[in-house]
């Protein structure tokens, strides 16, 4: 448990690190761009792949639920706001983590066992705002896109779902959506990828500067990069969703 919180705290060190050195110059926005396309280029495929079916089982599971108690006008409603809410920011983040994070993870810790990075502090080049801002930005705008992606998605599937599969009404399955749902629950959604992008990046970095000698302490890296983010995402995603269902209260019919 010791551990555990003191490889948080160094995390949450090193991300104060990070939002401290994104104003500083000169900002490498060739490596912005450059980490952007890399997430994007390994994570659109699968995202779009994975929200897909997770789309069609919130709304066929919810749709079967919905008529046995005799409020199937609701389906759209609830499919479409739990896959806004929770499922889009949550996929996303765990293929940006998955995916990017763990490419960044291996490519960083490669630097530091190669003695790139002590090199780096050598010459009075913070590594930190060299190579770690640029990945961690991209991350953060990479998941804003993907959340959009996977809301439209998902939303689309379940539509195509309870539609078909169900013999739901299109007319009621739009009418609910458009009854409870509300703009706050696009804001809490693309909050939660930003946070989660931010998360995964950090971890990933962490981890790639902080590995065991040797390539096997990279691949080790890598492995409890993914598994800290997923920890720490559920843990987040817990927070943020009580913080929102306090404050914002639900749009009534």
């Amino acid at each position: 448990m010791i551990v555990a919180f003191r490889q948080v705290g160094r995390i949450s060190l090193l991300g104060w690190d990070v939002v401290r050195a994104v104003p500083q110059r000169p900002f490498q926005w060739r490596e912005l761009i450059r980490q952007s396309w890399f997430f994007a280029s390994v994570t659109i495929l699968p995202t779009a792949m994975v929200a897909i079916p997770f789309g069609a089982v919130i709304s066929l599971h919810l749709g079967s639920l919905t008529k046995q108690i005799g409020a199937q006008s609701f389906t759209g409603a609830a499919s479409a706001l739990a896959i806004i809410q929770q499922a889009s920011p949550l996929i996303t983040a765990l293929l940006v983590a998955g995916a990017g994070g763990s490419a960044m993870c291996a490519d960083v810790g490669a630097r530091t066992i190669r003695e790139e990075i002590d090199a780096m502090r050598v010459l009075g080049v913070p590594p930190v705002q060299r190579l770690i801002v640029p990945r961690v930005l991209a991350a953060m705008f990479v998941s804003i896109l993907l959340n959009g992606l996977v809301s439209v998605v998902g939303v689309l599937g379940g539509y195509f779902f309870n539609v078909i599969m169900q013999g739901g009404t299109p007319g009621a399955y739009l009418a609910s959506f458009n009854a409870l749902a509300q703009l706050p629950d696009l804001m809490i959604s693309e909050l939660k990828a930003v946070i989660y992008g931010f998360i995964a990046g950090v971890v990933a970095a962490y981890r790639g500067l902080n590995p065991s000698a040797g390539p096997k302490g990279v691949g080790d890296a890598v492995n409890q990069a993914v598994v800290i983010t997923f920890l720490l995402l559920f843990l987040v995603n817990v927070v943020l969703t009580g913080i929102y269902l306090q404050l914002v209260p639900p749009k009534g019919m």
